[in-house]
């Protein structure tokens, strides 16, 4: 205990605690931390061990992007009831902005993974297929919504679930099987957004879970039809019903140079 009572320099207090003595003595001047003592004679800083435990709350906090503004408010007024408050405050953003970087990392982590798989994978095989449920937003876009409704809206959902991009989520397309049984192949009437991270509210879509055919398509926009009509023709063979709706999803948007290059993958979900 004795040791600890003695008085360290600015350059050995710097040191016990990772930082530039420069940024002490800043503190100093701004009135955020003064030293214990500063002697009269050089005006030499010197700072006590106990005051170690403050430069940590701080630094903690200068490391939370908490301005020097609000610190010094805490400091005028610190007790352990203004720093509970100020901690909580502050978990609460950064739990925020983990569940953001958590969220950018998930559609990272999607890229990538679709794009290895599509350099393996045979396009034009349709396959049936497990997958999980999802949650979707969606908005509707059938011919009688406007363009700039539409875009109002997905502008609106965005920020609704907390998306700071679109890119922040999967988004794609939605047909209702019963338009691609009526020949129908360019019958859209949804846009969807998945939200990238668990959440139970009401109104959203559920893509469900279970069996389901899936395929790609490369090429003009304007003759996907083709693929629909595959798709029909490998379910009737196989005595297979699509149920609910058709999501697409572009897998390789960012890579794509050209629209045709674009990869499409089709879900779609089969009745029991």
């Amino acid at each position: 205990m004795r040791e600890k009572s003695r008085l360290l320099t600015i350059g050995q207090f710097a040191a016990l605690h990772g930082i530039n003595k420069k940024t002490l003595m800043w503190y100093d001047e701004i009135g955020l931390f003064h030293p214990a003592s500063v002697s009269p004679e050089n005006g030499y800083r010197y700072y006590s061990y106990y005051q170690s435990s403050l430069l940590e709350t701080i630094l903690l906090l200068r490391e939370m992007d908490v301005s020097t503004e609000e610190i010094r408010a805490f400091m005028g007024s610190r007790s352990e009831e203004s720093l509970e408050r100020l901690l909580e405050e502050k978990i609460r953003e950064l739990d925020e902005q983990i569940s953001h970087w958590k969220s950018v990392r998930k559609t990272l982590d999607n890229h990538r993974r679709n794009l290895r798989t599509l350099r393996t994978m045979d396009l034009s095989e349709i396959r049936i297929t497990e997958r999980e449920a999802r949650q979707l937003v969606t908005v509707d876009i059938g011919p009688d919504v406007s363009f700039d409704k539409q875009v109002e809206m997905i502008t609106g959902e965005t920020k609704k679930y907390q998306l700071r991009r679109l890119r922040d989520a999967s988004y794609g397309v939605m047909i209702p099987v019963e338009k691609l049984y009526e020949g129908d192949f360019d019958g859209y009437t949804k846009l969807f957004i998945e939200i990238p991270f668990p959440i139970k509210k009401a109104g959203l879509h559920t893509q469900p879970g279970g069996r389901c055919l899936r395929a790609f398509y490369k090429g003009p926009w304007n003759e996907m039809s083709r693929k629909y009509r595959e798709i029909l023709d490998f379910a009737a063979r196989g005595g297979l019903t699509l149920a609910g709706f058709s999501y697409e999803i572009v897998l390789n948007e960012a890579a794509a140079v050209r629209e045709e290059d674009a990869i499409v993958e089709i879900q779609i979900p089969l009745a029991p």
